[in-house]
């Protein structure tokens, strides 16, 4: 079964059980998923989002918490974030985030970082100590790379570290369940930059403590900077294996 084909899973039934092709569908979703960052304008049908969302809240959280709460734009709204976020961007750097981010990169994670990149600057075409192009590139993340909505995920402070892990995890379910309906998605940790920001276009109060965003919509497949796939490391350079 591939994953444009209709998918009909119980996502409420208590009992419900794991069709046999589960693990194939997971599996083509986790293969056909990529960052996308060009996006069309074409918006994605309400009932599309909301069966997306439908998915994603059955992610696992501690202790059943839900951390997550996500604001999803449309239309104007999308338009007006867009427009906010972009011109602050443009002439502000980062000041502080709600989350730090990490602190530096370095040996293997250094390694794949660099590899990612350059991937994306091939892509576009743009050469090594093209500041500004390069800077022009980075920007677009603040335009959400034309996409017609986007989701904020928020998590009340005093949830902490495992509010923040329980919104990772349903980031990972969110991209997932986007791309079985076909829907283009991009996880962005820069839209963290700048939580006031977010805030106040959001209407969020100040104990609401912004993770990051992912931005959707249909892919522009003629794109050359959706051209591009990133690798994975093998498991056993990931896994240590304990038997005793």
């Amino acid at each position: 079964m591939s994953i444009d084909e209709s998918i009909s899973i119980p996502l409420t039934h208590p009992e419900a059980t794991v069709p046999r092709h589960a693990a194939q569908v997971v599996g083509d979703a986790l293969i056909a998923r990529t960052s996308c960052r060009a996006f069309t304008h074409e918006s994605v049908p309400d009932e599309t989002i909301r069966a997306i969302l439908t998915m994603a809240q059955r992610t696992a959280s501690w202790c059943n918490s839900q951390s997550w709460q996500v604001a999803v734009t449309r239309r104007d709204g999308t338009e007006r974030l867009r427009n906010a976020l972009y011109a602050h961007a443009a002439e502000h750097e980062p000041t502080s985030t709600d989350f730090p981010f990490p602190a530096e990169y370095r040996g293997v994670h250094r390694d794949r970082r660099r590899e990612s990149g350059f991937q994306l600057y091939n892509a576009v075409a743009i050469e090594r100590g093209e500041k500004e192009r390069q800077r022009a590139q980075m920007l677009e993340n603040y335009r959400f790379f034309g996409a017609p909505h986007v989701a904020v995920l928020h998590v009340d402070e005093q949830l902490g570290p495992y509010g923040a892990v329980d919104c990772g995890a349903y980031v990972s379910t969110f991209l997932l369940a986007a791309t079985t309906h076909g829907v283009a998605t991009i996880a962005q940790a820069a839209l963290a930059a700048y939580p006031d920001v977010l805030r106040t276009e959001l209407g969020l109060s100040d104990d609401r403590k912004i993770v990051c965003g992912i931005s959707f919509g249909y892919a522009d497949s003629l794109h050359p900077v959706n051209g591009y796939r990133t690798s994975r490391a093998d498991i056993d350079d990931v896994v240590d294996w304990i038997d005793r």
